[in-house]
């Protein structure tokens, strides 16, 4: 009792075999939850935040109901999980501010560092333009949905402060802040990619030639 045999002559005891078992269940739940983010995705971009059901989030994910609400409590915080993958690229529990591509913001010439946020800033505004347009429609009938809006926006805020602090070699003044905020929100990208037309990298010089402009030299 409380031996496990595995091969001739050798016992594993109990203990042992959680403590093996522990990485593999560890490993199966990020598997889960991504393929739960993945489902989740799928549906928000394609039916919208009302149309969308936990339940069918699980169906398409080929897990229980509970399952789901194991790793998610509720459909907001599968919604932060969804939008927050979609900002990094990947699902490692990094945020923004503290990946490498960030950090580049503060290294080389002062032309290196707004290249480097202009870069960051286009791929984050293309992984998230379907999310920023599911907000911007959602918020007005939802009072859920404009609260996300609201604390996504506040993030983003915050991650600009962030970022003018490694450009500039100092804090930006609030108001140094909110001009760039406004000025690089999803709102603005939107209009340029979506309503306009832009490419992508037209976008990006656009952002490159805009913070060039606009930053002061100290």
């Amino acid at each position: 009792m409380g031996r496990i045999r595995t091969e001739p002559g050798v016992e594993r005891s109990a203990s042992d075999r959680r403590r093996y078992d522990s990485p593999l269940r560890a490993q199966r739940a990020v598997e889960t939850r991504a393929g739960l983010v993945d489902a989740a995705t799928t549906l928000f971009v394609s039916q919208g935040w009302a149309k969308t059901g936990m339940r069918e989030v699980a169906q398409l994910a080929g897990v229980a109901v509970e399952t789901l609400y194991s790793h998610f409590a509720s459909k907001r915080a599968l919604l932060d999980a969804v939008v927050d993958r979609a900002v990094v690229g990947d699902d490692a529990q990094i945020p923004v501010a503290g990946r490498d591509e960030f950090a580049a913001l503060g290294r080389g010439r002062r032309a290196d560092r707004v290249a480097a946020a202009a870069a960051l800033l286009a791929d984050i505004h293309e992984r998230t333009a379907p999310f920023a347009r599911l907000l911007r429609e959602a918020a007005t009938s939802d009072a859920e949905i404009a609260e996300v809006l609201r604390a996504t926006r506040e993030r983003q805020r915050r991650d600009v402060e962030a970022g003018l602090t490694l450009i500039m070699g100092r804090a930006p003044t609030a108001r140094e802040r909110d001009g760039v905020w406004a000025l690089l929100s999803p709102d603005v990208h939107l209009l340029l990619v979506d309503a306009t037309g832009w490419s992508i990298d037209e976008y990006r010089t656009w952002v490159t030639d805009t913070l060039r402009s606009v930053l002061p030299r100290s």
